[in-house]
């Protein structure tokens, strides 16, 4: 496959997920992203995440670093920057996702590389950014949930504050970075010029609260937690529960209200003026739930999908292990078969992004220091050289 992002070598500091995450999509796009890890420390902290742990390997670690090789560097030796200095200015990009402190006293900011390489850009994924009172904070995705409200609207009401299950604030950083970075390199080109570019956590989280930020900014309005995760302002878009399970249902328009209650043989409930407009049916969302429950409890979850599927938006309630064993995942080409030397029938998650219709190739994670060797030879580092730099502990 002929992929956009090829001829591109990216750098990588990363650890976790928002870093990792963000990068891998640069790789599936056929970007040559090479993690640059400390050997002593055990390279990337996911590698020894468990379960399900490999010699300086994991399901964790693979999920987050498919298509990338490894190369081991210590950065805190001279012989380490020099080789680094030598990478970065074959490079495009180096990312980092450390502390807001940490590019600059380990140089990897623009201003210590430009030099070498005045194309290079350097991005930056910290938790609180760079260049303020926060810098040097640590932080993690669900302490950024908590302070940036979203754990006031998830949940239902009435129980304590909860997070997402999801470490979605990692994943949206992620790809706001390789956005930034896919942008900066656009203008390396147009003018020649690399740069330094930064995105945080929490800016990212913040972001996230879109139209109820600009409600409450606007009008004070405070969105609060709602039964059923019904949306804040239509109805009736919520869960109902079925004879055997959930269903979500999403009347967002006018049209698709009329073609529930048709469905559902309550033709009644037009005329009905608690629920006449969308106003109306916000204030009396309580008995139309009631109403609603009663007609749903009377069959099945996949039989009412059945009868409303192409009339209005609606989906099952999954736990995790249906939503990956779903037929319907499986034949899209979701769910991948990667070839990896320890684990046969290796299972990952493919990227959602398609090429001419094609699903993006998929490579195994690197093992660490996997490409260690192959790397330095093309800097132009001699066998010897390299087994000196081993013996140091450089690589």
């Amino acid at each position: 496959m002929n992929l956009p992002l090829e001829g591109y070598r990216i750098l990588t500091f990363e650890n976790f997920g928002a870093g990792p995450y963000g990068s891998m999509f640069l790789a599936d796009l056929g970007a040559e992203v090479i993690k640059v890890e400390n050997r002593p420390q055990g390279g990337d902290a996911t590698r020894a995440m468990g379960p399900f742990l490999g010699e300086h390997d994991s399901h964790f670690f693979q999920a987050f670093n498919f298509n990338k090789k490894s190369v081991c560097l210590d950065l805190k030796s001279e012989s380490g920057r020099e080789a680094f200095r030598r990478l970065a200015a074959t490079a495009d990009v180096v990312l980092n996702n450390l502390r807001g402190d940490q590019p600059a006293k380990l140089g990897l900011t623009y201003q210590a590389l430009a030099d070498c390489n005045p194309r290079l850009v350097c991005a930056h994924l910290s938790a609180y950014g760079r260049g303020n009172e926060r810098e040097g904070w640590p932080g993690y995705d669900y302490l950024m949930q908590a302070e940036a409200g979203f754990l006031d609207v998830t949940g239902e009401p009435g129980s304590p504050p909860a997070r997402m299950g999801l470490s979605i604030v990692d994943y949206m950083t992620g790809i706001t970075t390789a956005l930034a970075i896919t942008s900066a390199l656009l203008g390396v080109a147009r003018n020649g010029q690399g740069r330094d570019i930064d995105v945080s956590l929490f800016d990212v989280a913040l972001h996230q609260l879109t139209y109820p930020g600009a409600w409450y900014l606007n009008t004070g309005l405070h969105t609060s937690r709602l039964p059923r995760s019904a949306h804040p302002s239509a109805t009736p878009v919520q869960l109902f529960q079925t004879r055997d399970g959930w269903i979500f249902i999403m009347c967002m328009t006018e049209k698709f209200w009329l073609n529930l209650i048709g469905a559902l043989g309550r033709e009644d409930l037009a005329q009905d003026p608690r629920f006449t407009t969308i106003v109306d049916r916000k204030q009396h969302r309580d008995e139309l739930t009631a109403l609603l429950d009663e007609v749903f409890s009377q069959d099945t979850t996949e039989a009412w999908l059945g009868k409303l599927r192409h009339l209005l938006p609606a989906a099952p309630v999954f736990t995790l292990p249906q939503a990956l064993d779903n037929p319907y995942a499986h034949a899209i080409g979701m769910v991948r078969t990667i070839e990896h030397p320890d684990q046969p029938g290796f299972r990952g998650l493919a990227n959602p992004i398609r090429l001419d219709g094609e699903r993006l190739p998929k490579r195994r994670a690197p093992s660490l220091g996997e490409h260690t060797d192959s790397v330095l030879s093309e800097l132009g580092y001699s066998e010897a050289d390299i087994t000196r730099l081993r013996m140091e502990g450089v690589t």
